[in-house]
């Protein structure tokens, strides 16, 4: 259980952003701020997490431990519960690991259930059994193991950490870019089937950032002189957003729309770009692609 915990945890370490969105959609920031509860909840995840791993199977940890375990079982539930009656949007999850695991609702709660319970229960049956020995300095490193996941959450979305923290790295193939299950199953190349073949740019936007916008001249200018890969730009936004942005700007770039499911686990940061051949990712960018210059990975 203790593994399980540190791997939901690295997860969320990496790409903090789009744990505290979670817990805004949650309502969780009722108390405190967004990103102060995202902060908390690292370091009790991570704490316990390296304790049970550690072997400390003492009722100060075991109990902190089945309330957390409860807690994750009441979001998955209930998010399971508002998605089958169709209030909540199919694409939403607990966020429990982060972007880099592709989960309905209904199978983030049943994995929960098998991931999390029979551990805690057999945990519960041997806590006696826990040696004493070495007991301070493991509680000592539990302790300290849970401050440095705080400092690298925090320095995170400023380090070169996307191709780690997201579902989009370079030998990627587009089709498996995918999120949902069944018929309401969607994949990236349904959004942008050209790129099944051939050279392409593909930029992960937000139109209403300002900073986009200022983009748009050096892009018009890429495409209109007719050279080099193809320049796809794909964003979440609205219709109305983008019909608005083509109004205002005249792009002269083609804008897909995706839903935001899938966009939301290729990126941390918008904007993101990629360099795709045949299907297959081969660079990756943060931020805008070096169009008409030699690839750099990001």
């Amino acid at each position: 259980m203790g593994a399980v915990l540190l791997v939901a945890a690295w997860a969320k370490i990496l790409d903090p952003n789009a744990f505290i969105e979670q817990i805004r959609l949650e309502g969780l920031d009722f108390l405190l701020p967004a990103a102060a509860v995202a902060f908390l909840a690292l370091a009790l995840e991570v704490g316990l997490g390296t304790a049970l791993v550690l072997g400390l199977r003492r009722l100060w940890i075991l109990i902190p431990s089945t309330l957390l375990v409860a807690f994750f079982l009441w979001l998955t539930g209930r998010n399971y519960w508002l998605t089958a009656r169709g209030l909540r949007d199919e694409g939403a999850s607990c966020g429990c690991f982060g972007n880099l695991v592709d989960r309905t609702p209904a199978e983030a709660f049943w994995q929960d259930i098998f991931l999390l319970v029979p551990p805690l229960l057999l945990a519960f049956v041997a806590w006696r059994w826990g040696s004493r020995r070495w007991f301070r300095p493991r509680v000592v490193t539990a302790a300290l193991v849970a401050v440095a996941a705080l400092v690298v959450a925090f320095k995170a979305p400023d380090l070169p950490l996307d191709n780690l923290a997201t579902r989009l790295r370079p030998e990627v193939e587009i089709a498996d870019l995918c999120s949902g299950a069944g018929g309401q199953r969607t994949c990236f190349s349904t959004i942008v089937p050209e790129l099944a073949t051939g050279s392409h740019y593909v930029v992960l936007a937000d139109l209403e950032d300002p900073a986009f916008a200022d983009a748009v001249e050096a892009f018009n200018a890429y495409v209109l002189s007719g050279v080099g890969p193809r320049l796809w730009v794909v964003t979440s936004v609205e219709p109305e957003v983008v019909s608005s942005f083509f109004w205002r700007w005249g792009p002269s770039f083609e804008i897909r729309e995706g839903p935001e499911a899938i966009l939301r686990s290729l990126y941390r940061q918008l904007p993101r770009s990629f360099f795709v051949v045949d299907g297959r990712v081969t660079e990756t960018y943060s931020g805008l692609p070096p169009l008409g210059q030699d690839q750099e990975q990001s």
